[in-house]
């Protein structure tokens, strides 16, 4: 069974703002990607509201045919509203900090136990599927599971950045957590600078693997190869994992 692959359209809307108006149509390019063959669609609004803006996510939901990931820091009270309002397939909990660029570290799942075990709870008791963002941390995946999370995602900006020095070391770490999630019982995501290049060798090297979250290699690529070609060169690389 292939791993799925969710298109995280915030780089669409970051054109569209910089320009104002509505060109790219966000809407249209999120439809676009799930006729294109995309298993999912993730945003992740920011208080900014920089790239995707909150009134997207609500106009996005009723449309959305397949899975609908809401990534954000739970610890801003708007965004909670947003997801619990929405009622999205799956939030992602990520620990950005204000202004942050772009996400750059999972949580400390032994210091924010207690936090988290509530906030997951809130989003449980909603129905949503909760995603934790983590480092390939052994000890911060196994006390991720006693938070109630029903997953993690793995923060793979390490592995990206040194797959092509040492492509077996560079996913080591990687595969230690995951074999701990599988012992937990989480069940594993993956994202941050995966493209075309390293996807198929990390899918293919991860035990129990369920989804990945690409963004900025796949939209990127997309303005070379066309967006639903893309879709399908990625999805293929997934294929070709298992």
């Amino acid at each position: 069974m292939a791993v799925k692959l969710s298109v995280n359209i915030n780089k669409i809307a970051t054109l569209r703002n910089s320009r104002g108006g509505n060109v790219p149509d966000v809407l249209q390019a999120a439809i676009n990607c799930q006729v294109f063959g995309a298993d999912g669609i993730t945003v992740h609004p920011r208080p900014d509201e920089r790239h995707i803006r909150y009134s997207d996510v609500r106009q996005i939901k009723p449309i959305i045919t397949t899975e609908f990931n809401i990534e954000g820091n739970p610890k801003e009270d708007k965004f909670v509203q947003l997801v619990l309002e929405t009622v999205p397939t799956q939030v992602t909990l990520v620990p950005d900090t204000a202004g942050q660029l772009t996400s750059d570290h999972g949580w400390d799942t032994l210091k924010e136990a207690q936090y988290l075990r509530e906030i997951i709870g809130v989003f449980r008791q909603a129905g949503i599927r909760v995603s934790i963002f983590v480092d390939p941390v052994a000890d911060m995946v196994a006390a991720a599971a006693d938070t109630g999370t029903d997953r993690i995602e793995l923060y793979t900006e390490a592995f990206a950045k040194e797959f092509h020095h040492d492509r077996d070391e560079a996913i080591a770490l990687y595969i230690q957590a995951a074999i701990v999630a599988n012992e937990k019982k989480l069940g594993i995501n993956a994202g941050h600078d995966l493209d075309m290049n390293n996807l198929a060798f990390f899918a293919s090297s991860i035990p129990g693997l369920l989804e990945v979250s690409i963004g900025h290699a796949l939209i990127a690529d997309a303005l070379y190869y066309g967006l639903e070609n893309t879709i399908q060169l990625y999805k293929r690389q997934l294929v070709h994992s298992r």
